[in-house]
């Protein structure tokens, strides 16, 4: 065990009020790793409170404890935040509204595999060649000689299978597989937990794709397709911006298509780009011309333009890139 996760464990084993967060907007990777984490430290006594940072979308309210994530007014809390836990989260600006308690923590522990974080913690445990943070929360589970039950493995498995493409990206690994046998062995119902995930789509999303769908444009001989998802087209569908998970997986998997970009209008001029490359260009580097990032195969950024316009931009800057 190197000197670094010593250390993390001796931190944990000596806190009394520990504090876990992640990003706005989370996906399975961050609910899934958050709650598995503070599953993981009430097992062995540990005074554990997650930070609801933003909603959590619908499809992972199946996730057992999810109660546990609640909103904290941190202003009022008596006792110091001894330490706090940040996993799956790029930078500070990230926690949004809660972005102020890192600088209240005595100790922050900043656990991620996005390589382009920006090390805010006293301890950073980073690996880009992690599939999700899923995975770098069982490893320090087990190393802490927790066991993983299956309520632990049930969110580490839906956030790992969230962050994969339900396996099929090339951020895979030999361990990403070796990890998913113990959660299997620990007894989760993955048939559930996949139908829960992939096969339960609402007649509201539904609507939503199909308006989406409509605004398809290509560019570069079809290797670059976007989508456009507006505020009136979720008030049309009657759904939320949550309801765009998915779009740009479809998008990406048309045959020609290399870089799918997804525009989410937040509001007029807050335009949300989510990038998905299939084989060969590094989208983390694109969306950081423009101050996000992410993965070399998955990244996003906000672009403070018109819907419109800041398709314009991306699509510039993909070509520019390619």
């Amino acid at each position: 065990m190197n000197n670094t996760i010593s250390e993390l464990i001796k931190k944990i084993s000596t806190a009394n009020n520990i504090y876990i967060a992640s990003h706005v907007n989370p996906d399975g990777d961050s609910i899934g790793s958050i709650l598995a984490m503070a599953l993981g430290l009430r097992k062995i006594n540990k005074n554990v409170n997650i930070i609801k940072t933003d909603e959590i979308p619908s499809d992972y309210l199946f996730l057992p404890n999810i109660h546990m994530i609640r909103t904290y007014d941190i202003d009022e809390e008596k006792d110091p935040i001894d330490l706090l836990v940040v996993l799956d989260c790029g930078d500070i600006d990230r926690l949004g509204k809660f972005k102020s308690i890192v600088s209240n923590s005595k100790f922050v522990i900043n656990i991620d595999h996005h390589i382009s974080n920006s090390g805010f913690g006293d301890i950073n445990i980073v690996d880009e060649q992690s599939a999700a943070t899923g995975e770098l929360v069982f490893d320090l589970l087990v190393g802490m000689g927790i066991q993983i039950d299956k309520e632990i493995a049930t969110c580490l498995y839906t956030a790992i299978s969230t962050d994969t493409g339900s396996f099929s990206y090339d951020n895979v690994t030999s361990r990403t597989h070796e990890i998913v046998v113990s959660l299997i062995n620990a007894g989760i119902d993955k048939s559930d937990i996949n139908i829960r995930l992939y096969q339960s789509r609402s007649i509201e999303r539904t609507n939503l794709f199909i308006s989406s769908f409509s605004t398809l444009k290509t560019y570069n001989d079809n290797k670059i397709a976007t989508v456009k998802v507006t505020q009136d087209m979720l008030k049309k569908a009657n759904a939320k911006m949550e309801d765009t998970e998915g779009i740009i997986s479809f998008i990406r998997d048309i045959k020609p298509v290399e870089v799918a970009c997804l525009l989410k209008e937040n509001k007029e001029k807050e335009i949300k780009i989510s990038l998905r490359s299939k084989r060969f260009v590094d989208v983390s580097k694109i969306c950081s011309a423009f101050n996000g990032g992410g993965h070399k195969r998955a990244s996003g950024c906000t672009i403070n333009e018109s819907i419109n316009d800041a398709e314009r931009l991306i699509v510039e800057q993909i070509i520019k890139m390619w």
